[in-house]
């Protein structure tokens, strides 16, 4: 069995954060970009988070927040982790971690060779790399839009920060991805939701599983 670690993003409700923890989930993201269905304010973010126990660790997705937001956010919720999932820059990911003294996650958008180097980059001063299908030109949410990119794109690739693979994933094609790419961490939303914004247990559990069964 691979050790494998998965993140599920954009819980919404205390049903979801039970199931996620009894899954055996590593994170679990809250969302605060408004635009997105799976939104939280700080006050729901922060009875949610609540709830999670011990070892699971509570990443906040945010998108080009300004220090106002941030403040408001890290001031209300317990975190571990940041993710930046917006057009930051290298420099404002630098800035986030030393204000607020927590690990920052920055998300690169990927669909061709061309991005790659900004992996390296971030790479540089984030924490953690989260790597994502880029967005269509048109859609309306940087991520959660169920797409996966040409993994071929990252075979074999590594970074000086830990890294996580995301982007279209789910219980069919989560061996494939992972043997592709050599990811040891994944994240998904809306693999595992039977609406949008709305998680299903049974497709988390099925999700964990799946992960569990890839060969190490």
């Amino acid at each position: 069995m691979a050790d494998i670690r998965v993140k599920i993003c954009g819980l919404k409700r205390p049903e979801d954060m039970a199931a996620v923890a009894e899954a055996g989930a590593a994170y679990v993201g809250l969302n605060f970009f408004e635009p997105s269905p799976r939104y939280v304010s700080p006050d729901e973010a922060r009875d949610l988070a609540l709830l999670a126990p011990e070892g699971l660790a509570k990443v906040g997705l945010v998108v080009d927040a300004g220090d106002a937001l941030l403040d408001e956010i890290v001031g209300a919720v317990p975190l571990d982790i940041i993710q930046l999932h917006g057009k930051e820059s290298a420099e404002r990911v630098q800035q986030v971690r030393d204000r607020y003294g927590l690990p920052v996650m920055k998300a690169v958008g990927v669909a061709t060779e061309a991005d790659l180097p900004l992996l390296d980059d971030y790479g540089r001063v984030a924490d953690m790399l989260l790597v994502d299908a880029k967005p269509a030109p048109g859609d309306e949410l940087p991520g959660g839009n169920g797409l996966p990119f040409d993994w071929r794109l990252i075979a074999g690739r590594r970074w000086p920060v830990p890294w996580m693979l995301a982007g279209g994933l789910h219980a069919g094609n989560v061996a494939e991805a992972v043997a592709r790419t050599g990811a040891r961490q994944v994240d998904l939303s809306s693999g595992v939701e039977r609406e949008k914004g709305v998680k299903d247990a049974g497709l988390i559990r099925a999700f964990l599983e799946a992960v569990a069964g890839v060969p190490a």
